[in-house]
């Protein structure tokens, strides 16, 4: 089960935020017993990069031997 505050992975793009999988994020709302959650995306200076409501088939919870990595945040129609 997936908790508020919880980090998580993205597991599929969401281009109209400019998220890709593989982004993590932290749990700030769990929909209808984990149906669904509003997650918080943000830079490694703090900045929130998006706020979504995504399924749960399109998250998972970080695993052990997962290893973060940096991307730089492409900002397009600026």
């Amino acid at each position: 089960m997936i908790n508020e505050h919880d980090c998580v992975v993205l597991t599929d793009d969401v281009p109209d935020a400019g998220l890709e999988s593989g982004d993590i994020g932290t749990v700030v709302h769990v929909h209808e017993g984990g149906a669904g959650y509003e997650v918080e995306f943000m830079t490694l200076a703090g900045e929130t990069v998006a706020i979504v409501t995504l399924p749960a088939n399109q998250l998972r919870t970080i695993q052990p031997r997962d290893v973060a990595r940096v991307r730089e945040l492409v900002i397009t129609g600026s």
